[in-house]
């Protein structure tokens, strides 16, 4: 009688212990899934978080195809209920805008319609206190006073804010979504 009554508890208090742990998951989960904003933009699916540490450089470089503009924030854009707002491309030959990496120059070129007529910047890139979002994020200085926030960069796209492109700053725009070409 003795041992299934000490089985009896050891059971309960392990079950105990198993919807605990379990309960802290979904709570974790809960949590992800609140701070990514997800969706489609022109056919192309994404997750959009905050990255939680130092970005490599190295992973900027390349070209990237702006694929959608978001007039407002991050923060705005991940409180918006249709996140899906896309920036429909004045370039009227099928070209695109587009941005170059260097890094290993430390230098980038936004270039209007695919053209090339563009000059390319220095920028240096830095993780620590934004002077503008006054955050510890990833961000790009460029022309002494100017950043970008890099909000995330996989191997497939990547999203940035601040005034990237000046020809899409005056009608608000401050968050790109991009997709790596090459």
């Amino acid at each position: 009688m003795k041992k299934i009554l000490l089985l009896a508890s050891a059971l309960l208090i392990l079950n105990s212990c198993v919807v605990s742990t379990a309960t802290k998951v979904v709570k974790g989960a809960v949590n992800v899934s609140y701070k990514a904003v997800k969706g489609t933009v022109k056919g192309i699916s994404w997750a959009v978080s905050k990255a939680k540490g130092k970005i490599d450089e190295d992973r900027l470089d390349g070209t990237w195809k702006v694929v959608g503009v978001y007039k407002g924030s991050f923060e705005d854009f991940s409180k918006d209920q249709i996140p899906e707002s896309s920036f429909t491309s004045d370039c009227a030959d099928g070209s695109f805008d587009q941005i170059i990496f260097k890094t290993k120059k430390s230098r980038f070129k936004p270039v209007h319609c695919s053209s090339d007529k563009e000059d390319w910047i220095k920028y240096s890139m830095e993780f620590g206190k934004n002077p503008v979002t006054k955050e510890k994020e990833n961000y790009i200085e460029y022309n002494s006073n100017n950043y970008i926030s890099v909000i995330d960069i996989n191997n497939k796209t990547m999203v940035l804010e601040g005034n990237l492109m000046p020809k899409l700053a005056f009608s608000g725009a401050k968050l790109y979504l991009l997709e790596k070409v090459k």
